[in-house]
């Protein structure tokens, strides 16, 4: 017989459990859980902060490339000096260079100090002239090329000023500073300041920022990005018109129609691997096969577009299968019981369905394409292009550079004003990208279906 007493004795009383009291492995797991949620916070801040950090500097040295300093002066176009047997014959005036323009802006700017009543002791006409770009003359050439029967007229032009006179009032360039540069002087800024209280002298939203081509390296207050833009527009224009069918074409054999055998499951691990693939190494085979073999001329539009064909393909063919491969395979049951082939089937409903991510991926791949530098710089289009592309087709085979590259182009010279004229590329090609993933999210807002 069991003694129930000593039982009693020997067992412990329970001690009841609240589920607001929570226990020792309790605590640990919601103690891992806040430092897990704490070390991700602190990653995301991280890169906010540093994202934060890299537009800043961006934007603090590029927003400045947008104004430009003008300086305003009544030129008197000298028919004795511009067109001698007064002919007015575009020919005989292009004869004359842009060192007889000279003459022409030392006298404007001299007439526009008398009249305003300013003088710098110990500066000369030709000092006072050196605050105006090397870039006026040609200026002056063109338009009296373009307008012959202004000669003998006076025409009032907005000249530019020189890199280190608009750096002057951007901050690059101080009174100290210019006492100790050979491209200036203290006695040039004081200038520059009286004509600037004058009205003279005024800075303005710099629209040639956009339109203008390259410039030498002793005039970087005409640089611009008008040649890169056309240049990067005919590129990718070739990209899009190759890359999106051949893609699409390919990505819906590869899913519907491809036997599953190893030939296509060779093809389908290159693709994966293309799209890791440095983009260097398309450059290599761009300047190997449509430049040494096929003989296309270097620096062309028609090269890069290409180039960057075979660097956007895979990333297409592997986005648009996965577009495909979400819609439900009820949608090509159904098509198919009611009798649609199998062309029709994927055709009429599963392409349509799957369009909003096969044109997030195009445009993905684009935008990718478009910020793409290492492998036009192995096809040439690092060289100095003054002259813009014609138009489409003949264009495509021009010489022209892009974007990235002059953006890379401008950082390797030395004047401070090209890194501010870098700055702002990379802002315009910022604003290109955003704008392209803006594109993307309406398209996809736009075609998307639930099912």
């Amino acid at each position: 017989m069991t003694d129930v007493s000593a039982f009693d004795a020997v067992a412990k009383p329970i001690q009841p459990k609240s589920i607001l009291a929570p226990d020792a492995r309790t605590r640990r797991r919601n103690a891992s859980e806040a430092r897990f949620r704490l070390m991700g916070l602190i990653a995301v801040t991280i890169g906010v902060l540093t994202l934060v950090g890299l537009l800043t500097s961006i934007l603090s040295n590029g927003l400045s490339s947008f104004s430009q300093t003008y300086i305003s002066l009544d030129v008197n176009l000298d028919a004795a000096r511009l067109d001698k047997e007064g002919t007015r014959d575009p020919a005989n005036i292009a004869k004359v260079s842009t060192f007889g323009y000279l003459p022409l802006i030392e006298t404007a700017l001299a007439d526009a100090m008398s009249a305003k009543g300013i003088a710098i002791d110990g500066m000369n006409a030709k000092a006072a002239s050196e605050i105006i770009s090397k870039e006026a003359p040609a200026s002056l050439r063109n338009y009296v090329i373009a307008n012959p029967t202004s000669i003998g007229e006076t025409v009032t032009f907005n000249l530019l000023a020189s890199g280190r006179i608009d750096g002057y009032y951007k901050g690059r360039v101080t009174m100290e500073s210019a006492a100790l540069d050979r491209n200036t002087s203290p006695e040039q800024l004081q200038l520059a300041d009286r004509l600037k209280e004058a009205g003279v002298l005024v800075t303005k939203f710099n629209w040639d920022f956009f339109t203008a081509p390259d410039a030498s390296d002793t005039r970087p207050e005409a640089a611009g990005l008008g040649v890169a833009i056309l240049g990067s527009a005919y590129m990718m224009l070739i990209v899009l018109v190759l890359s999106l069918p051949l893609g699409v074409a390919a990505s819906i054999y590869l899913e519907e129609f491809a036997p599953q055998n190893w030939f296509t499951d060779l093809i389908e691990v290159n693709i994966a691997n293309l799209a890791a693939v440095p983009s260097i190494v398309f450059g290599i085979l761009g300047l190997a096969v449509f430049i040494n073999y096929v003989g296309l001329p270097q620096s062309a539009p028609v090269v890069g577009g290409l180039v960057l064909t075979l660097m956007t393909l895979p990333t297409i063919i592997i986005a648009t299968r996965a577009a495909l491969k979400a819609v439900p395979p009820s949608i090509r049951d159904a098509a198919l019981g009611v009798g649609a082939s199998k062309m029709q089937s994927i055709f009429h409903h599963v392409l349509p369905l799957a369009m909003p991510g096969i044109l997030t991926g195009t445009i993905i791949g684009l935008a990718q394409a478009l910020g793409e530098t290492a492998p036009l710089l192995l096809i040439g289009m690092v060289a100095f292009v003054r002259e813009y592309p014609a138009g489409p087709p003949d264009g495509f085979f021009d010489p022209a550079s892009a974007l990235p590259v002059q953006v890379y182009n401008w950082t390797q010279r030395g004047d401070p004003a090209f890194v501010e004229r870098a700055s702002g590329a990379i802002i315009v090609l910022l604003v290109f990208l955003i704008m392209m993933n803006l594109i993307a999210i309406v398209l996809r807002r736009r075609f998307e279906r639930r099912w």
